[in-house]
């Protein structure tokens, strides 16, 4: 286990810039052209912003970024 202190300043812009990468690979999911294996690596990765983003962010700015289960998800290959 790791811990750290910051300050709420800190906080924010970790919030800011965790946001911001978590923004940018919701868009590329979007992405048809990109590979169902580099998707997979991606939603996993969002999967650990989205832990430390729970740790800085309100529950409400969590609620805005909380994905759907699989089961509510579009299907990206309708195969």
């Amino acid at each position: 286990m790791l811990g750290f202190l910051i300050n709420d300043q800190e906080a924010k812009e970790m919030e800011y810039l965790i946001k911001r990468e978590m923004d940018e690979i919701l868009f590329d999911l979007r992405d048809e052209r990109i590979d169902q294996l580099v998707k997979r690596a991606m939603e996993e990765r969002y999967k650990i912003l989205f832990n430390l983003f729970r740790r800085v962010a309100s529950p409400h700015e969590c609620l805005k970024y909380m994905r759907k289960g699989k089961r509510g998800r579009k299907r990206l290959n309708p195969n």
